[in-house]
């Protein structure tokens, strides 16, 4: 059965919204300021464009909330199905949230660090702290956050295969292109770099479904929650 307009725009949003504000953060406003392998050009980048920096901020407080509103979204609609996975996924979204929310600390300090080191004759010690802050804020803000999202994702895209919310296979999609993306995130941890192969699988599932809900609807009954 279509569960109603609304719930269905609801959902759909939910996942176009994470889709565009990580996407936009991670790919194209980071590539603006970021110069891979030096820390010192990255920081007289960010020293003078501190507006992209900063917008740069606002997007990934826009993708947390994009995070929990989708894992709230997806815990109201599966909950039927089993409300221990469900809420279990919910918590794991959750703490995706707060890493990316510490994470950016580490981004105003390097901030602030920049604009020390471009006008202080490019101070040794100033870019060792930079290269910190910006480790710090990249491994909490990706390594560790995206750990967490690996681990809900499975749980959540488990029970929309398993619910038939939407077809099974794009469920059955979402479900093992997310595990190369667990892969490379545990090999992250141990140190080694990982190719953009290993998220490319994953990365337009959430356009995709997110589209898909809007126009095809889902196919179960959603709770008075969402149909408010």
């Amino acid at each position: 059965m279509k569960a109603p307009k609304k719930a269905t725009r609801v959902l759909g949003i939910a996942f176009l919204l994470q889709f565009v504000t990580s996407f936009s953060s991670g790919v194209f406003v980071k590539a603006a300021w970021f110069v891979e392998g030096d820390m010192g050009e990255t920081m007289l980048k960010i020293a003078a464009n501190p507006l992209l920096f900063r917008a740069n901020i606002f997007l990934d407080m826009l993708t947390a909330l994009g995070v929990s509103f989708l894992g709230v979204i997806l815990y109201i609609t599966l909950r039927k199905q089993n409300e221990k996975i469900a809420l279990t996924a919910l918590g794991f979204y959750w703490l995706e949230v707060a890493l990316l929310a510490v994470s950016r600390m580490d981004a105003f300090s390097l901030l602030q660090l920049s604009h020390e080191y471009a006008s202080s004759a490019q101070s040794t010690t100033l870019l060792l702290l930079g290269q910190i802050a910006y480790d710090s804020m990249d491994f909490v803000g990706n390594t560790l956050h995206m750990l967490a999202f690996c681990f809900g994702g499975i749980l959540f895209y488990y029970l929309l295969f398993k619910s038939g919310v939407v077809p099974r296979w794009m469920s059955l999609w979402g479900l093992i292109a997310i595990f190369p993306m667990l892969a490379g995130t545990f090999a992250q941890m141990l140190g080694y770099s990982i190719p953009f192969s290993f998220y490319l699988p994953y990365v337009p599932f959430e356009l995709v479904i997110g589209f898909w809900i809007l126009f095809k609807g889902i196919n179960v009954d959603v709770t008075e929650e969402v149909r408010s």
